[in-house]
């Protein structure tokens, strides 16, 4: 088979938009089946809004998640292909990448910095992508497309453990460190075996397959890896960490494994997250022509909308610190008025700033004001603003103190939960933490009015921006008096037998 260089551009050009705004149906299926079970409130609220989130994306084409991911492509190259292309396979799939992140319809964030010890300078179009290549018999090209949003990238675990210590140990003490910013519920890859270069491939290859585990549930007889997989499944969701970090019955969706045979002195072990914003696609290419993408079934989601007489409507230019003490965490609020964004590299900015004695960028006012930790799509059409879901906010932690302190804030909106220290600091400065959901950046996008950049311009997603919301979906996190969600929705200790 002869495959060309266009065929194959275009294939990685239509599948990253693709998944940018389709959910797979098996994640879909096994999203509905959480929603059903869920007897946690504040965790099925979370769940709700991904699904809305889902289907809205899928009706209009929009991404699922601000963070549209660092792009691995996983390609099985037939050794009979021939090739008709004036580029190498790499430059292709690249070439597929910058397509895709720069389609006028639907702008996906570029997200990758070159020189990431130093300049960290912004790619622009979200290459190069992360390629694994295998070579195998046959004469067609086989590629699994995924895009990897930072947030569940940065929680991947690795260990070497000794031969005789016990897997499940390892692993029910490592998932609760990795806290919510990943965005649970979502697929836990594991890689057992080889090298430690080796149990990383195979802990993020593992997450490609298909969500099966009620379907290996269902067998009468299991393999020794199925029967580990189930355990695994139970003893995490057992934990109680829940959507969202929020609590509830269903913290994974699946828990995949793969192995290969190792040093006898050895047990590397990788583990790596998967979000609620789960993107992968495979097909193939056989030489005649570009790749035919799944059809997705509207009919699998289900009736869902935002029940907001849940809600308490909070006008943000009108709001005092005595009004937040009435706030308690689980309350579930919807804020209108006046927010400013701020992420990592503004951050580091304002301090600089603050320290020299410089003062805020003009035109740069947080005096009683929320900051929302965002990177949003870049807007198309009539937008106001592209999908603007929340990051993840311990990053911001350090810089906490120096926020609340120096530029009059009231509080912080973003996702997953906050340090030790920075709850203290919190609490001290009677300010509130509110979490929108991860997983539901279109859906909030949709109350955002109004979107303005008013400082550092060139730093692309990470410009500060002012928004206004009506009615932006949050819930409180961190009340005035310190009490924190995330603490409280895993502080029933759980056993397990090893």
């Amino acid at each position: 088979m002869i495959i060309k260089q266009e065929h194959l551009v275009e294939s990685i050009y239509s599948s990253l938009q693709y998944i940018s705004y389709y959910h797979s149906p098996d994640f879909i299926k096994a999203m509905v089946l959480a929603y059903e079970n869920e007897t946690n409130q504040s965790a099925k609220n979370a769940i709700s809004q991904i699904l809305i989130n889902s289907k809205m994306c899928a009706l209009g084409k929009r991404p699922i998640c601000q963070d549209t991911g660092i792009v691995n492509v996983f390609i099985e190259v037939g050794m009979d292909v021939t090739w008709d292309s004036e580029l190498s396979l790499e430059e292709m799939v690249n070439e597929g990448v910058r397509r895709a992140y720069n389609d006028s319809n639907n702008l996906l964030r570029a997200s990758i910095v070159s020189d990431p010890l130093f300049s960290r300078k912004n790619t622009q179009d979200n290459t190069p992508a992360v390629i694994h290549t295998k070579f195998v018999k046959g004469n067609t090209l086989d590629i699994t497309v995924a895009a990897k949003g930072g947030g569940s990238e940065n929680k991947s675990k690795f260990t070497v453990l000794n031969p005789d210590d016990n897997l499940t140990d390892w692993i029910l003490k490592t998932i609760p460190t990795m806290g919510a910013g990943w965005c649970p519920p979502g697929i836990i890859g594991i890689g057992v075996g080889g090298t430690a270069e080796k149990a990383m491939l195979m802990a993020k290859s593992v997450l490609m397959e298909p969500i099966d585990i009620n379907k290996i549930k269902d067998k009468t007889e299991h393999t020794n890896i199925e029967s580990l997989r189930i355990d695994l499944f139970d003893k995490i969701n057992n934990l109680g960490i829940g959507a969202q970090g929020l609590g509830g019955l269903t913290t994974v969706l699946d828990v995949k494994i793969q192995d290969h045979p190792t040093h006898a002195a050895s047990l590397p072990v990788a583990m790596i997250p998967n979000c609620a914003a789960t993107r992968h696609v495979h097909f193939s290419l056989d030489g005649s022509g570009v790749a035919e993408l799944p059809e997705i079934d509207m009919s699998l989601y289900p009736d869902l909308e935002m029940d907001i007489s849940k809600y308490t409507k909070v006008d943000l230019n009108i709001l005092t610190q005595s009004q937040m003490d009435d706030w308690n965490i689980g309350d579930t609020l919807l804020l209108s008025g006046t927010i400013i964004t701020g992420r990592d590299a503004a951050h580091k900015r304002l301090k600089s700033m603050l320290e020299s004695g410089e003062g805020l960028p003009n035109g740069v006012n947080f005096d009683n004001k929320f900051i929302y930790y965002v990177g949003p799509v870049e807007a198309v059409g009539d937008e106001v603003i592209g999908p603007a879901g929340p990051t993840t906010a311990t990053r911001m932690d350090k810089f906490t103190d120096m926020m609340l302190e120096n530029t009059g804030i009231l509080g912080m909106i973003g996702k997953a939960e906050r340090g030790d220290s920075t709850i203290e600091s919190i609490k001290k400065h009677k300010a509130s933490y509110l979490i929108a959901v991860g997983g539901a950046a279109y859906l909030i996008s949709k109350s955002i009015k109004k979107a303005k950049v008013v400082a550092f311009e060139e730093m692309g997603m990470e410009a500060i921006y002012e928004l206004e919301v009506k009615d932006m979906p949050v819930t409180v996190a961190v009340d005035t008096s310190g009490e924190n969600i995330h603490k409280a929705a895993t502080s029933i200790p759980v056993t397990y037998s090893s």
